[in-house]
C-alpha cells in the first residue's frame, strides 16, 4: 500500500524556508513550474511536501534541516488527524531522563523494542495513551524523534508533537502573557508562591507550567481531552523534575480524580458557555457550598469546583467571561460568594487579552474562607478594560493598537499588592480601581462587573488640567472640520440629465467565469484552538495579521494574529476588494485594500474580490458593489443576512470610465472618514465637557467665577 503523501500549506511553507508568507505568494505567481495544489480548499491549499522541498532544494531555497524539521516532516506523514502523535509522548519523557550514553545506545538497538522497554517505567504516571505499541514500521519515526530529543531537547520535541494535536471545538488558547500575568497574582509580596497547585481544566498544562516555574512543588491537573492531558504531563515532567507532577485525563466536573486533593492554590482558565456540565446528576453535590449554580451558570459551578480544593485561606485564579459577573441567573450565587467573602476581587481586562478577543474577559480572584475568621467586607475591583489603560500609547482613535502587557500588569499586580497589603485602607485610583463594601453589593442585581463600580466612583477633577485637556480635543475637532468642510466643498456633481443613466451589467459570477475576478475565502474549519496554556511557542514569525469581519465594518486595520483564527491562509494584495458576507445594523461596507493591508491575512466571514487590472478599476468595482440596490438585491435571510456575492452586478463600462468612476468613489470614501473622525472627536469634546461642568471643574461659558 503507497504511503500517504505529507501535505503542507503556504505557511508551513514559509517556516520551512525561512520567509516570509509574502516571498511564499511570490512564487506561487512568478515561478510556473512551483508545485500544484495537491489538496487543501480554494482559499488555504496544501502542496505536496517532497515536491516543494525539491523545487526548493533546486534554487539552494531549503534551509539545512533541523532534528526538529525531519520531526515535523515524519509527523505530517501520519495517517489520519494525527493523534498518532500523542503515543510519542511517554518516549520523549523516557529520553529525557536518560544520561547521554543510554540515549545514544537507546539510538543504536533494535529500536520498536527497546523503545517500548524505555517507555515502561513512567506509564503509571502518564495518562492512558491509545495505541502505544511500536512496532516494526515505527523505526524511521522513532529514530528521528530520539535525535530530535538528543539535539535540540525534549521540550523542542514536545512544541513539534503539540503542532499536530488535535484542536477540540470550543475551547480557546490562552495568550502566554495572561498565563504569566494570573500565575503572577498568587505570588505574595515577598514574591513567595504556593507549594501545589491545582487546575481542573489543564488543557497541554500552561497555567501549571508557569506555576512550576515560580516554584511550585505540587502540579495537579485534570483535562477531558486526552491527548492534552498527555502532553501536559509530559510537558510538566520534562520541565522539572523536582516537583511531584499528577495530571489526569477525564471530566474534572462529573468524575474529579482527586477527590481528596487540598491545594495551596488553584489555576483555571474554565470552559466557556457548555451547559452540559452535569446540573442534574450534580443538584446533591457537596461542591455547591454556595447554592446550587442554574444550568445556563457553567462559570459558576467552576468557581464553587476550584473552591472546594482550597485549603482554608487558600486562594485561586480563574479567567471568565464577562456575563458571568452579571447575568440574571446567578445573582444568587454571586451574593453568597460576596457574602462569604470567598471573592476577593475582580479584574477587567481590555478586549484583545484573550480569545474571544471582540469582548473584555475577567479574572475572578478568589480565596476560600476560614472557619473561624471574620469575612472581608470589601471587594475590590480592577477595570483596564477601558481605552486608556493597557494600549499603546499614541494610537489612531479608529484603530485598536495591542496591547501593552507590561503596564497592564503593572496595573494589575500594583493594585492587587496595594489592596492586600492595606485592606480596608485601599486608597482609590480613580478610573482604575475601587472597593466596594460588601453590604453595597448585595442589592437586587448583584452586578460584579467592574466597570459599573470603578467607572462611577466620584474622581477629584484638577481645573486647570482638565480645561487644558478639553481645549487640545477641541482644536483637533476645529481641525477635523476644517478638513471635513474642505472635502465637502470642490466642483459640483453634474446631472446626468432628464433620465437617469442606464447600462449594461454583468454579474460577479458572469465576471467570475470571464476571468476578469477572482473570488478568495477563509474556510471555516469548524473547530477553535485547543486550550494550551503554555507560552506563545506557536507564534508567527512573519508579523502577519487577520483582517477581522469586525475590522472591516469599523473600518480598522487588521486585529487578530494567524493563531487566532483557524484556517486563515489567504494573503491580502493592493487593490483587492473585501466585502462581508454577513450584514450588520444595515450596513454595507466594502473595503479595497491599500498598501497597510497588503501582506496581511484574511479572516473568516469575508469575500475577497481580486480583480483584472486591465478590465477592472477596484474603486469602481467596490463602489458599485456597495450600492443599497445591489446589496438588497444580493442579500438572503431575514435575523442573520448574508449576501450572495455572485449575484451582486456590476456596469460594464471602459476601463477609462470606470476609473473616472473610481475617483468619485476614492472621494466619497475620504468623506465618510473625515466625517467619522470628526463626529468621534465632538464626542469626545461633549463628553469632556461635560464631565469638566459636572465634576466641578469647568465653568459654563461667559460665566464668572461662583463661590
Amino acid at each position: 500500500m503507497p504511503k500517504p503523501a505529507a501535505l503542507v500549506t503556504a505557511a508551513e511553507i514559509s517556516r520551512l524556508a525561512g520567509v516570509t508568507r509574502a516571498t511564499v505568494s511570490n512564487w506561487r505567481r512568478r515561478h510556473a513550474d512551483f508545485p500544484a495544489p495537491t489538496g487543501g480548499t480554494e482559499a488555504s491549499p496544501a502542496y505536496d511536501l517532497d515536491a516543494v522541498r525539491s523545487w526548493l532544494a533546486a534554487r539552494d531555497q531549503l534551509p539545512a534541516g533541523s532534528p526538529a524539521d525531519d520531526l515535523r516532516t515524519a509527523l505530517r506523514a501520519l495517517p489520519g488527524d494525527n493523534t498518532a502523535a500523542s503515543r510519542l509522548l511517554p518516549l520523549v519523557l523516557a529520553a529525557d531522563r536518560m544520561t547521554a550514553v543510554e540515549l545514544k545506545a537507546l539510538l543504536g538497538g533494535p529500536l520498536p523494542d527497546q523503545a517500548q522497554d524505555a517507555i515502561r517505567p513512567y506509564l503509571a504516571d502518564l495518562p492512558s495513551v491509545e495505541g502505544l505499541e511500536y512496532r516494526t514500521g515505527d523505526t524511521a519515526l522513532l529514530e528521528t524523534l530520539l535525535r530530535c530529543v538528543q539535539e535540540e531537547g525534549a521540550a523542542q520535541a514536545i512544541d513539534v508533537i503539540a503542532e499536530r494535536t488535535p484542536e477540540e471545538s470550543g475551547t480557546y488558547q490562552t495568550p502566554a502573557p495572561l498565563v504569566e500575568l494570573m500565575a503572577d497574582l498568587l505570588a505574595g509580596p515577598d514574591e513567595s508562591f504556593p507549594t501545589s497547585v491545582f487546575d481542573p481544566a489543564c488543557g497541554t498544562g500552561g497555567l501549571l507550567a508557569a506555576a512550576a516555574r515560580r516554584g511550585a512543588q505540587e502540579l495537579y491537573g485534570q483535562e477531558i481531552v486526552p491527548a492534552q492531558a498527555v502532553q501536559a504531563a509530559v510537558r510538566l515532567s520534562v520541565l522539572t523534575r523536582t516537583a511531584k507532577v499528577g495530571i489526569h485525563a477525564g471530566d474534572s466536573m462529573r468524575a474529579h480524580a482527586f477527590p481528596d486533593l487540598i491545594a495551596d492554590a488553584v489555576l483555571c482558565n474554565p470552559p466557556y458557555g457548555n451547559r452540559d456540565w452535569g446540573h442534574d446528576e450534580l443538584a446533591y453535590d457537596p461542591r455547591w457550598a454556595y447554592g446550587l449554580p442554574p444550568k445556563s451558570e457553567p462559570e459558576l459551578a467552576w468557581i464553587q469546583h476550584c473552591l472546594a480544593y482550597l485549603a482554608p485561606g487558600a486562594r485561586a485564579v480563574l479567567l471568565m467571561p464577562p456575563a458571568a459577573a452579571e447575568r440574571a441567573a446567578g445573582r444568587r450565587t454571586r451574593a453568597e460568594l460576596v457574602r462569604s467573602g470567598a471573592l476577593r476581587a475582580v479584574v477587567a481586562l481590555p478586549p484583545g487579552a484573550a480569545a474571544p478577543f471582540h469582548i473584555g474577559l475577567h479574572l475572578w480572584l478568589l480565596q476560600r474562607p476560614q472557619p473561624q475568621a471574620s469575612a472581608p467586607q470589601h471587594v475590590l475591583f480592577v477595570d483596564t478594560a477601558d481605552p486608556s489603560h493597557g494600549r499603546q500609547p499614541n494610537a489612531e482613535m479608529s484603530r485598536r493598537p495591542p496591547l501593552d502587557w507590561t503596564a497592564l500588569r503593572d496595573t494589575v499586580l500594583g493594585e492587587w499588592h496595594a489592596y492586600t497589603a492595606n485592606g480596608d485602607g485601599f486608597e482609590t485610583n480613580h478610573g482604575t480601581a475601587h472597593v466596594i463594601p460588601v453590604i453595597d453589593l448585595l442589592d437586587e442585581s448583584v452586578d460584579l462587573t467592574p466597570a459599573r463600580h470603578v467607572r462611577t466612583s466620584p474622581a477629584a477633577i484638577q481645573p486647570d488640567q482638565h480645561a487644558e485637556t478639553a481645549r487640545a480635543i477641541r482644536a483637533r475637532l476645529h481641525r477635523a472640520v476644517a478638513g471635513l468642510a474642505i472635502l465637502s466643498d470642490g466642483e459640483s456633481w453634474p446631472p446626468t440629465g432628464a433620465e437617469p443613466r442606464s447600462w449594461r451589467t454583468a454579474t460577479v459570477a458572469d465576471l467570475l467565469r470571464g476571468g476578469a475576478l477572482t473570488l478568495l475565502r477563509t474556510a471555516i474549519s469548524g473547530r477553535i484552538p485547543a486550550i494550551d496554556r503554555l507560552p506563545a511557542e506557536a507564534e508567527h514569525t512573519t508579523g502577519s495579521r487577520v483582517l477581522t469581519l469586525q475590522d472591516v465594518v469599523q473600518g480598522q486595520p487588521p486585529s487578530a494574529t494567524p493563531d487566532d483564527i483557524s484556517g486563515a491562509e489567504t494573503e491580502i494584495r493592493t487593490g483587492d476588494v473585501i466585502l462581508p458576507e454577513l450584514l450588520r445594523n444595515g450596513s454595507h461596507p466594502v473595503r479595497v485594500a491599500d498598501d497597510h493591508d497588503a501582506g496581511q491575512i484574511l479572516g473568516r466571514h469575508l469575500f475577497l474580490l481580486r480583480a483584472d487590472p486591465q478590465r477592472l478599476d477596484p474603486w469602481f468595482l467596490a463602489g458599485f458593489l456597495s450600492a443599497e440596490d445591489n446589496i438588497n438585491a444580493a442579500a438572503t435571510g431575514t435575523s442573520i443576512i448574508r449576501i450572495d456575492v455572485r449575484r451582486l452586478r456590476v456596469p460594464l463600462l471602459p476601463l477609462a470610465e470606470q476609473q473616472r468612476y473610481g475617483h468619485a468613489f476614492r472621494q466619497l470614501r475620504a468623506l465618510r472618514t473625515a466625517a467619522d473622525l470628526a463626529h468621534r472627536l465632538a464626542e469626545q469634546t461633549a463628553h469632556t465637557l461635560g464631565i469638566g461642568l459636572t465634576g466641578g471643574a469647568l465653568l459654563p461659558p461667559d460665566a464668572g467665577p461662583i463661590s
